[in-house]
C-alpha cells in the first residue's frame, strides 16, 4: 500500500483549527478541572506546577476522550473531568520518564530533573497519579476510576518490563509489542473506551473505540522510537537518542537485528553496549543503509490501519473524521 508523505497529508495546524473548533470549549473546561485540583499554597510546590504546564504535552488523550464521546454521543461534565484526569496520569508518565531516560528538555523548556532534582519529579509524578484517581472517584460511577486504574497499572508493567530488558539484544517484536501497548497503548485505549461509555455508546462500539486508541498508540509509540533515532532535537523539542543510551531496544533496531548477518550483528551489538556519539552515528548510518526504517514505518502504517477500521461503526461526523485523520499524523511525524 502507497502512503501519503508529509507534505501531501492536511497540514498539521488545519487539524488543530479543526479540533478546537470541535471540542475547543471542552478542552478549555478540561484545562479548568486540571488547574483548579493542581493549586497549592506552598510557594515551592506551586512554583513546580506552573513550570510542569510548560511542557505537558500535545493533550492527545483528553483529545481522544473528547472526540470519541463527540463521535459517538454528546460531550458532558463527566466528560471534562475525565480528560483531566487522564492528562494528569500521562504527565506523571512523562516526569517520571525524564527521570528514568535522564532528559533535560521537553517542549524546548528545562524538565523538572534538570531544573531541579530527581527527588521532586519522582514526587510530583505521585502527587499527579493520586490527584488522578482522587479526582476519578469523584464521578458517581466506579468504573472510570477501576479502568483508569487497571491502565495505570499496565503503563507502569510496561515501563518495568522495557527497564527489565535494557540491553537484551535479543529482544523480539512480540515482546516489545507487548512492552508498548502497556506502557503508550493502554492509556489512548483507555481514553476512547471512556469517551465512547460516557457518551451512552453500545458495548460493542466502546470497544471498538477501544481497539482505536489502542491501535493508534502503538502507532504512536512506533513513530516517536523512529524519533528518538532519527529526529532531530530541533524537531522534536525534547532529549533524543536515550533509547540507545539506555540500551532499549526498539523497533528499529530489533529490524536492523534481524536482517544482519552473524558478523554485522555482532558489531551491532557491540555498539549498542557501549552507547556513544560515535556509536550513535554508525548505529544510524546503519539503519538509514538498511530497510530497518521503512520497515518499522510500515508497521505503524498496519496499526494506523487497523484503527482506522475501528471507526466504521460510527456514523460519519466531524468528530469521526477527525479520528480519522488522527491516524496519518502519529506516523507523518517520523516521515
Amino acid at each position: 500500500m502507497v502512503h501519503k508523505a508529509a507534505g501531501e497529508t492536511a497540514n498539521s495546524n488545519d487539524l488543530q483549527a479543526t479540533i478546537l473548533g470541535l471540542i475547543g470549549n471542552d478542552l478549555r473546561e478540561m484545562e479548568v478541572v486540571f488547574h483548579r485540583e493542581l493549586r497549592s499554597n506552598h510557594p515551592y510546590v506551586a512554583d513546580v506546577l506552573t513550570h510542569l504546564n510548560t511542557y505537558r504535552g500535545k493533550r492527545l488523550r483528553p483529545m481522544l476522550l473528547l472526540l470519541t464521546a463527540q463521535a459517538v454521543g454528546e460531550v458532558d461534565a463527566a466528560h471534562h473531568v475525565l480528560a483531566a484526569v487522564v492528562e494528569m496520569i500521562h504527565t506523571a508518565t512523562l516526569v517520571h520518564d525524564d527521570v528514568l531516560d535522564d532528559a533535560t528538555t521537553r517542549r524546548h523548556v528545562a524538565t523538572v530533573n534538570s531544573r531541579w532534582n530527581n527527588e521532586t519529579s519522582v514526587l510530583l509524578g505521585d502527587y499527579l497519579f493520586t490527584h488522578a484517581f482522587h479526582l476519578a472517584s469523584s464521578l458517581e460511577s466506579t468504573l472510570a476510576c477501576r479502568l483508569i486504574g487497571r491502565a495505570t497499572n499496565l503503563v507502569c508493567e510496561g515501563e518495568l518490563a522495557q527497564i527489565h530488558e535494557r540491553g537484551n539484544s535479543g529482544l523480539t517484536e512480540e515482546q516489545y509489542f507487548n512492552i508498548i501497548e502497556g506502557k503508550t497503548a493502554e492509556l489512548c485505549a483507555v481514553s476512547c473506551y471512556l469517551g465512547a461509555h460516557f457518551a451512552g455508546g453500545s458495548e460493542a462500539t466502546v470497544l471498538a473505540m477501544d481497539r482505536y486508541g489502542r491501535n493508534l498508540g502503538i502507532a504512536f509509540q512506533i513513530a516517536d522510537d523512529l524519533l528518538d533515532v532519527c529526529g532531530t532535537e530541533q524537531e522534536t523539542g525534547k532529549t533524543l537518542g536515550s533509547d540507545l543510551e539506555k540500551q532499549k531496544l526498539t523497533l528499529p533496531l530489533i529490524r536492523l537485528l534481524a536482517e544482519a548477518t552473524p558478523a554485522a550483528a555482532g558489531k551491532i551489538r557491540e555498539l549498542l553496549a557501549h552507547p556513544s556519539a560515535e556509536s550513535k552515528a554508525e548505529l544510524n548510518r546503519l539503519l538509514k543503509a538498511g530497510d530497518a526504517l521503512e520497515y518499522a514505518r510500515q508497521r505503524a502504517f498496519e496499526y494506523v490501519e487497523a484503527a482506522r477500521a475501528a471507526l466504521a461503526c460510527l456514523a460519519d461526523s466531524p468528530a469521526r473524521q477527525v479520528l480519522e485523520l488522527l491516524t496519518e499524523f502519529v506516523v507523518v511525524r517520523s516521515t
